[in-house]
């Protein structure tokens, strides 16, 4: 999980937000969930700002929108408060239990491609096109930081699939040296360092500003991914440490107040949604099975504070960043295969939510149309008395959202 202390600092960044503090809230925000996961919950699971979330954060809401990243913060803040409310008053497994499947399964698949896009993207391996919008950059050969991306895509393509553990954290690790070898990145001063202030970022959210009818969506992506970011993390998890118990998983309110917790403590620090890593696994497939786990993974995550010198080195390279994000959008696309695919009334839908994300680059977007889509073509097939009612309610939300308020 060490590779988001780097990628967080790297894509915030790109808004106007302070560097080292944007990397002491991420560290700080990852150590604390993951210390109250393992405190509170006694899991064996890892918190952090989420990959996808920071992307959609920067690229599509700040970059994208131009909406102020303090407005950004605010809207990561609200949706922290409504998913520890829904918590508490069990609405959660209402929603939960009421959307369908597919739209899940096409949801975190759409947030690969969205993930990976920008990876293609930062490291110019794509470009720009007036007639095709996107290109392959006619380049690609030529220019030493690309090259010198292909090379961490590879090295850290060839580990993952040999299952070396830390493969996406060692690719970025190796190809730093490669660049330093060759003169592309400049060689830290010095390894170690106080923690930089956080002060440029601290209690900085704009929540007044995010309570604007234009952010409803944008609270709506954030709390929609969260939510089964971290219900999906912590079943498969548990399962794999063995602590389901008939086919329920116990505690999990705590851990999902644990986690709820952690993602208004990052929108006060100054990072985006926190939310359960699958990371996690590799703790479990190394015997981890209690809180523990958790409290020894938060320590190192307050150890890495200190190693900011690095980070303000590399996390501007897009060569260092760029192949991470592309494997963590492999991994997640990973659930296209959990799709029906032979019935077109959850088919259409699904795929329309996650092709939408990287075209429109906005995972608000994508949610949008799989909600309006997915109750219409079950309506059609005959099939509308299988759609829970919240899933109709959402569908209507979307499309007045479109009428009135443009795009999301």
């Amino acid at each position: 999980m060490a590779y988001i202390l780097l990628v967080a600092p790297s894509i915030l960044g790109k808004t106007g937000m302070d560097l080292g503090a944007v990397f002491v809230a991420t560290g700080l925000s990852a150590c604390i969930g993951t210390f109250l996961m393992g405190v509170v919950a006694n899991y064996p699971i890892a918190l952090a700002p989420g990959i996808g979330l920071i992307s959609y954060f920067a690229f599509a809401v700040v970059l994208g929108m131009n909406v102020p990243w303090t407005q950004a913060l605010g809207a990561v803040f609200l949706s922290g408060t409504v998913f520890f409310v829904l918590t508490v008053t069990k609405i959660r497994e209402l929603i939960i239990n009421a959307i369908p499947t597919g739209l899940k399964y096409a949801v975190s698949s759409g947030i690969g491609l969205f993930i990976a896009f920008i990876g293609l993207k930062n490291a110019q391996i794509i470009l720009p096109a007036e007639a095709t919008y996107v290109m392959i950059n006619p380049d690609l050969t030529k220019k030493p930081e690309i090259l010198l991306t292909l090379f961490g895509l590879l090295i850290t393509s060839v580990m993952m699939v040999r299952r070396v553990k830390g493969a996406i954290f060692i690719g970025m690790l190796a190809t730093a040296v490669v660049g330093m070898m060759t003169g592309l990145i400049k060689v830290p001063d010095k390894l170690f360092a106080m923690p930089p202030s956080m002060a440029p970022t601290f209690l900085k959210l704009d929540v007044m500003g995010a309570l604007e009818l234009g952010f409803v969506t944008i609270v709506f992506a954030f709390l929609f991914v969260d939510l089964f970011d971290n219900a999906g993390t912590l079943v498969g998890v548990a399962s794999q440490a063995g602590l389901m118990k008939d086919n329920k998983l116990p505690r999990a309110g705590r851990a999902l107040i644990t986690d709820s917790i952690a993602t208004v403590l990052g929108a006060l620090f100054g990072t985006s949604t926190v939310t359960s890593y699958i990371e996690s696994s590799a703790g479990v497939a190394s015997g981890g099975r209690t809180g523990m786990t958790s409290v020894t993974t938060a320590l190192c995550f307050a150890a890495a504070l200190f190693f900011f010198p690095i980070v303000q080195t590399l996390a501007s390279v897009a060569a260092i960043t760029s192949p991470a994000l592309i494997i963590v959008g492999v991994l997640m696309a990973g659930n296209l295969s959990k799709i029906e695919w032979d019935s077109l009334s959850e088919a259409i839908p699904a795929f329309i939510t996650l092709i939408m994300m990287p075209l429109s680059f906005s995972i608000a977007t994508g949610i949008a149309a799989g909600f309006i889509l997915y109750p219409l073509c079950k309506v059609v097939a005959g099939e509308g008395k299988h759609v829970h009612p919240v899933v109709y309610v959402l569908g209507v939300i979307f499309i007045l959202r479109f009428m009135f308020l443009g795009s999301v």
